[in-house]
């Protein structure tokens, strides 16, 4: 038989074959098996088409896919794969082989409600999908962002808003070398938090063939091992480097008798490859898009009339794939493939996008702390606001050595803060994570594999300081908001979904962020440009606030704003309504479903908070619920593979009504772990394909 499938307790799938082909075919066809709902809304992400079974909702993302070219860039990137590594090439084709063979088999019921059939998956798919995965990772519009509130605060503004103070942004990933656990062998652990999807962004698998032996966390509609893996010998896993490699740039374009120019840095005006395109929305009149590229990439915003409103205004992007026709696939097998830490670092060498923090060790003692991918070179203003495509001096001149580094009392944690890719970015996460991270491992001299969920869980909020400083100078309360005072600073500044306390603290930080945004010297910031709907969420003032909260309560004469009048006004507000409950009462998962859920269940309260290394991330001031958190979690022991653990927040399976749909959710919730199963005798056989 070609492959065999295998399931465990919580069927995940265990995959045995012959061939590193044969697997990645059989990867491909259990993948569509669990998930091919899922894969088939990915592909329609991904080629720019999902508004023709979601409605006009998915229609401002499918006109970016489509003006930003990705599908375009997926099949160049495939092409280039098949001349430079047809070794890789042809084991991509076999994984979307398998996709196909699954999808004509499969039943999921979301396909009956919608009326869509499975399309056909080409071999560029899975590139078209990771790209769509990651287009938006790097934060682009965040650039929007500075120049709008420069052009109503000034300048300083762009750092009281910056994302240091505090951000979105949550992945944990620390690294113990053998110096420090009770073994004598490395353990690597941590969280990718992402925003909470249901099917989940991760699939749990385990691949194993004559070549290869390999489990870790898989992106459904990608062959392979990308971010989290252990061979037995060698583990590997990332946090997201926060790095800036992506452009934009204004551009002034121009229509004429034969089509669309841009003027160049060189004072000349140059064609424009222009074409148009239509998108289907289902319920609706199709829609027409023109899609122009000019010299320095793909027009996402704008055109020769400018926005919307009228706005003279032409955006273009330059991302590293669409410029070098690569976007890495040429590292994963080599990382199944790894043996040891040296050829993690090799495989690693050409990894493209997105860009990563990478943490490694294996069983000889080996460790592995390094940036991973590709950013530019190029004129800092790139790096913070759009910049003119007619003006010289913003052309990308090479590409950055990434940077390395090392072990702290043998131990290395990244949490976005700035660390090794700190040359690389404009903007990073606060360093709570990290600090709280590091000082736990610092609390014990020797650590094992069972210790590491209660790093993931831990919920005490650090940022929390700023705001209750200032409540503990309020005086002149009245009775309800002094006795508000007086909880808050009783609090254990821990945000568990139990805690009372935890509420309180909620209810007035977002009162304050409502109360700041509404402040004269904000307010008018919350207008935005009219840009595309889809690039709007970086640009809402609100939270943008809320994430800036530390700065904006410590800042210097932050334009005039009385911070502590704000405070009061919210105790006061607070004191009136308080929270009827707990945390966990408002701040419940918010996970994203292409299709509205049926199911009639609640969805569950949630520990954390974005600053807590339980990284459930609300939006203060506009919603407790938590669209981000945990996307997975994975403890890699180097000692016995064995000894690893893992979990997602639903389950492997992506069709409702099976067991193995929303199983581990109790295990998620409760910080616990299921077990990495790599025996064959202990699983059950499921097929043979």
């Amino acid at each position: 038989m070609s492959a065999e499938t295998y399931r465990d307790a919580w069927g995940i799938p265990h995959l045995r074959a012959a061939t590193a082909g044969e697997l990645a075919r059989a990867q491909g066809r259990v993948t569509a098996r669990d998930r091919a709902w899922q894969l088939e809304v990915e592909r329609h992400r991904a080629q720019g088409t999902s508004a023709s079974f979601l409605g006009p909702g998915a229609l401002s993302w499918d006109r970016l896919a489509r003006r930003a070219r990705l599908a375009d860039t997926a099949r160049r990137c495939f092409a280039a794969l098949e001349d430079e590594d047809p070794e890789t090439a042809a084991w991509v084709r076999e994984y979307t082989d398998g996709v196909n063979e699954g999808l004509a088999a499969c039943d999921a019921p979301e396909f009956a409600r919608t009326g869509l059939a499975p399309g056909r998956w080409e071999p560029w798919t899975p590139l078209a999908v990771w790209l769509a995965t990651h287009i938006l990772f790097a934060g682009f519009p965040a650039k929007l962002w500075r120049e709008h509130i420069t052009a109503h605060l000034g300048p300083d503004a762009v750092a009281l808003f910056a994302t240091d103070g505090p951000g979105t942004a949550g992945s944990n990933g620390w690294l113990v070398s053998g110096e420090r656990t009770v073994t004598g062998h490395a353990i690597v652990a941590g969280d990718p938090h992402r925003f909470i999807e249901e099917p989940g962004v991760y699939q749990q698998i385990h691949l194993s063939c004559p070549e290869f032996d390999v489990v870790g966390l898989a992106v459904p509609g990608v062959p392979g091992i990308a971010h989290f893996g252990h061979t037995g010998t060698v583990a590997w896993a990332i946090t997201d480097a926060m790095a800036d490699y992506q452009d934009l740039y204004r551009e002034r374009l121009r229509r004429t008798g034969a089509g669309v120019e841009a003027l160049g840095p060189d004072g000349t005006w140059h064609r424009a490859a222009r074409h148009t395109e239509t998108i289907h929305v289902a319920g609706e009149d199709s829609v027409e898009v023109e899609v122009i590229e000019t010299d320095r990439g793909p027009v996402i915003a704008g055109g020769p009339e400018g926005l919307d409103d009228g706005t003279p205004a032409a955006l273009s992007l330059r991302y590293p794939p669409r410029v070098t026709a690569d976007l890495g696939f040429g590292a994963l097998l080599p990382l199944l493939r790894a043996r040891r830490v040296a050829d993690v670092d090799r495989a690693l060498d050409a990894w493209a996008e997105p860009v990563n923090v990478v943490q490694a060790a294996d069983t000889e003692g080996g460790l592995l702390h390094r940036v991973a991918g590709r950013v530019p070179v190029r004129a800092t203003a790139n790096r913070l606001r759009p910049v003119p495509a007619w003006e010289p001096g913003h052309e990308w001149t090479g590409w950055h050595t990434p940077p390395r580094a090392g072990l702290t009392d043998g131990v290395a944690v990244m949490a976005n803060q700035r660390g090794p890719a700190t040359p690389l970015g404009v903007e990073f996460a606060p360093p709570h994570r990290a600090d709280r991270i590091a000082a736990l491992l610092a609390g014990k001299e020797r650590w094992s594999a069972a210790d590491m969920p209660a790093l993931h869980t831990d919920t005490h909020l650090a940022s929390a300081g700023p705001l209750l400083d200032l409540v503990t100078a309020l005086d002149g309360l009245g009775p309800g908001a002094a006795a508000l005072r007086d909880r808050l600073l009783a609090w254990d500044r821990h945000m568990d979904a139990d805690s009372a306390g935890a509420a309180a603290y909620a209810a007035v930080r977002g009162a304050v962020v409502r109360h700041l945004a509404a402040h004269p010297a904000l307010a008018p910031a919350a207008v935005p440009p009219a840009y595309p709907e889809v690039l709007q969420p970086w640009l809402a003032l609100v939270p943008r606030i809320a994430y800036a909260l530390e700065h904006l309560l410590r800042a210097e004469d932050p334009y005039g704003i009385d911070r502590a009048e704000a405070v009061r006004a919210a105790l006061e507000e607070v004191a009136a309504e308080p929270p009827a409950g707990t945390w966990g009462d408002t701040h419940r998962l918010a996970p994203w479903r292409a299709l509205p859920d049926t199911s009639g269940s609640p969805e569950p309260g949630l520990s954390g908070d974005h600053d807590c290394v339980l990284c459930t991330s609300a939006v203060p001031g506009l919603t407790d619920r938590a669209a981000r958190g945990p996307a997975a979690r994975y403890v890699w022991d180097l000692a016995d593979r064995r000894r690893s653990g893992w979990v997602v927040p639903h389950g492997a399976s992506g069709v409702p009504g099976s067991p193995h749909h929303r199983d581990q959710q109790p295990l998620w919730l409760g910080g616990e772990l299921a077990p990495v199963v790599t025996d064959f005798d202990r699983l059950t056989k499921e097929t043979d394909d």
